[in-house]
């Protein structure tokens, strides 16, 4: 990148809700189609930004990086959404911040060890430490009255929405935190390519038998209030 080129940064969100508050503060922002996908291109806290819905499921979420990378020559990544909490000491509201990201659904055993991506030697994906420590930082300063959490995220090509199956991913997983259906897919794509990534989700539901019930309000209550705020705070902490 030569030095006066603008470090350009995908937002990428999980739902519509999301991505609609985040586009109400970019009205300058003009929209791109690629691949079925609406790419929003604009400025943000002083940041070249290109804001995007990542689809549901990890194939999507791939596709909507790839595209993000080559089409859009983005430099580093923030995707925003929710996800169910795991840990017992994680609760509906917390805020959990990815270090690592790791497919919960990857198994080709017995070629490859369970949840190693095959031909990649990793499980776990780390996310970008710098970019990591912004997003905690911005998370905290901005929402102190709620729990802001560090750790393991997981990722499925499934929603979560019984005890019996969240209790079976806290046993095979026990340092999981949260678990939804895009990063870790995401996650994969950036250390491909040699991008920095940072995730940040709300914890919608506990992930067991009541998660269907407790998602679609808590995502147009709360979760979209807490993705551009915390966003919002990230642009203006991250250097250009």
């Amino acid at each position: 990148m030569l030095p006066n080129e603008p470090s350009r940064i995908a937002l990428i969100g999980a739902m519509p809700e999301e991505l609609s508050a985040v586009l109400a503060c970019m009205p300058e922002a003009h929209c791109e189609n690629v691949a079925g996908r609406q790419f929003w291109v604009g400025h943000l806290q002083g940041h070249e930004v290109v804001a995007v819905l990542s689809g549901i499921g990890k194939v999507a979420a791939a596709l909507t990086a790839t595209v993000l990378l080559e089409k859009f020559q983005v430099k580093r990544m923030l995707f925003t959404g929710v996800a169910g909490g795991l840990a017992q000491h994680v609760s509906v509201g917390d805020v959990v911040v990815a270090s690592e990201l790791l497919q919960h659904d990857m198994n080709a055993e017995p070629l490859f060890p369970q949840y190693v991506v095959p031909l990649s030697g990793c499980a776990k994906f780390k996310t970008d430490e710098d970019l990591t420590r912004i997003l905690l930082e911005s998370a905290r300063h901005t929402l102190p009255q709620v729990q802001v959490h560090a750790g393991l995220i997981i990722s499925g090509d499934q929603f979560v929405a019984s005890a019996s199956e969240s209790l079976r991913l806290q046993c095979a997983l026990p340092e999981a935190l949260a678990v939804e259906m895009e990063g870790a897919a995401l996650a994969q794509v950036c250390r491909d390519y040699g991008v920095p990534l940072c995730v940040v989700r709300t914890l919608s539901d506990r992930a067991d038998d009541e998660a269907h019930i407790d998602f679609p309000k808590f995502v147009k209550e709360v979760a979209s209030h807490y993705s551009v705020t915390i966003v919002s705070e990230f642009l203006k902490r991250l250097p250009t």
